[in-house]
């Protein structure tokens, strides 16, 4: 895949809810490493995390600002906008809308994935869902566990 390219596929195939579709992209070597630090083996674990979100923002869009690259490593400005109508890690749908900044980090090997960081603010994304606590285990290893609404 072209590496300006790769992005903007990621976010259509998301967008069109054609999640198993960005297996496709990633090497057999593929990792992902999301907002809690820790590294994942496997497409499953990107897959994973796209479906969480897909299902806690059932309108969601990504939308990609601007894309970077620097030989195998291209860097996306993603601008994700949806309203929260399903669980997300224990917090019950708020029904609230939300605009997050995210900041994806993908290296490229033979033209497919091989690692993938994800960044994004979650605390600003909780405040908007009006998210009054996050608990002392919020970065384990399963993913933040929230609690409260105000």
């Amino acid at each position: 895949m072209n590496p300006e390219t790769i992005h903007r596929t990621v976010a259509e195939l998301w967008n069109a809810r054609k999640i198993d579709a960005i297996a496709a992209l990633a090497g057999p070597d593929y990792t992902y490493t999301g907002v809690d630090g820790n590294e994942r083996p496997g497409i499953q674990a990107g897959l994973d995390v796209a479906r969480l979100f897909a299902a806690a923002f059932p309108d969601a869009t990504l939308t990609v600002d601007k894309v970077y690259v620097a030989g195998n490593v291209v860097i996306a400005e993603i601008t994700g906008r949806g309203t929260h109508g399903g669980d997300l890690m224990g917090l019950a749908p708020t029904h609230r809308a939300v605009t997050i900044k995210i900041c994806n980090v993908m290296e490229l090997r033979d033209g497919k994935m091989h690692r993938e960081r994800e960044y994004f603010d979650m605390a600003s994304m909780l405040s908007q869902l009006g998210v009054s606590s996050i608990p002392a285990h919020a970065a384990s290893a399963s993913g933040p566990q929230v609690t409260g609404s105000s």
